[in-house]
């Protein structure tokens, strides 16, 4: 039976809790003084990463050395007070667990956190720590953050090590963080991706992704108008742009043809070729998935929850058809979007649908 997270002071945000210490130095760090807490995904010298199901910790040994990101956050000053409650296998983008409870959504708690990192921001949200490490691999970073109302980044693929980390789907997963405050986060970031103080990137353009924002269900220019508002404020020469980017990825990503169907074309709530693109990414990530842990899957036959294990279960069972065109449509669409965004570039779109259900608990 799950346990109720609403019986327990710290939200059902944390699978264990533990102290570690901040790296020794004489002089005040970057970090200093700031506690996070880390997805039960990252790999801790002494303790056996969980990755949100029982059966997987019954069946694996404890880490021999913390995953680099960590190390990173540590050596800066920071101290990690333990681990968070994840959606199993990383597997779902609500942020409920079965077997540990669903972290209490802070801003509202008669709905879900979102997930996959959902204790992470739940932490952040419940103002349990003062950051948070998670890991998005289709939005599970993003989500969560927008679901409990703080601010979530997820830098670009590759740019920060996955080392240590538990593979859901490699050519998606990323290490996120999750802050309250925007100069925390941004402190946090300039460790992780090792950026100097000095390093001070002039904004060239920003993209406004339209068509993104007419999925609302409010109309768009409430937040547009706002976006831009900010925008000037802050960089005078800047210059806003306006594109449908549904259109442009069509436009520049040919192999898309492959996937695209009469269903998909027709559809009056979504936008054809960015629904194409979810398919193709779902292909590609439940392929991955069954790569990494298929065999501990298939030997184990773990309990998982409902949703969870159809969607593991699906993944095992499917086939290897078409994935040489998903990898391909990869490549072509990384070659676009940087042709798109060139240098110092933003592109700006919504971070869930509002089709999306936030649903209660």
């Amino acid at each position: 039976m799950a346990k109720n997270p609403s019986t327990r002071s710290d939200f059902g945000a944390f699978m264990e809790k533990f102290t570690l210490l901040p790296h020794p130095s004489p002089h005040q760090l970057p970090l200093s003084g700031l506690t996070f807490a880390v997805k039960d995904i990252f790999d801790v010298e002494g303790y056996v990463t969980g990755f949100g199901n029982p059966d997987w910790v019954r069946t694996h040994s404890a880490a021999t050395s913390t995953a680099p990101a960590i190390m990173e956050l540590l050596n800066a000053g920071a101290k990690c007070v333990g681990k968070t409650v994840m959606d199993e296998m990383a597997y779902s983008i609500n942020g409920e667990n079965i077997h540990y409870g669903t972290p209490v959504n802070p801003r509202a708690e008669d709905r879900v956190p979102g997930g996959s990192s959902s204790g992470s921001a739940v932490a952040v949200g419940a103002m349990l720590v003062d950051f948070s490490l998670g890991t998005d691999t289709g939005g599970s970073v993003r989500v969560p953050a927008s679901y409990c109302g703080i601010y979530g980044f997820r830098p670009s693929h590759g740019i920060i090590s996955a080392s240590g980390v538990i593979p859901m789907a490699q050519s998606f997963d990323t290490v996120g963080w999750f802050a309250r405050d925007p100069v925390i986060l941004s402190r946090v970031g300039k460790i992780l991706l090792r950026l100097k103080d000095d390093d001070h990137a002039k904004l060239g353009r920003v993209i406004v992704a339209e068509d993104c924002f007419k999925l609302l269900s409010i109309p768009s220019n409430q937040l547009t108008e706002v976006l831009i508002s900010s925008v000037q404020k802050i960089h005078e020469n800047h210059t806003i742009e306006y594109t449908s980017l549904g259109s442009f990825i069509e436009a520049n990503v040919p192999i898309l043809k492959h996937f695209m169907d009469a269903e998909t074309k027709n559809q009056d709530y979504n936008i054809p070729s960015l629904a194409v693109l979810s398919r193709a990414m779902r292909l590609l990530q439940r392929h991955e998935f069954k790569e990494n842990h298929g065999e501990w899957v298939n030997s184990v036959k773990p309990d998982l929850g409902p949703g969870i294990s159809e969607r593991v279960w699906e993944a095992i069972r499917a086939t290897d058809d078409g994935i040489d065109i998903c990898y391909s449509l990869k490549t072509e669409l990384r070659a676009a979007l940087s042709s798109l965004l060139g240098s110092l570039t933003c592109t700006v779109s919504t971070t869930v649908r509002p089709l999306t259900p936030c649903r209660p608990l």
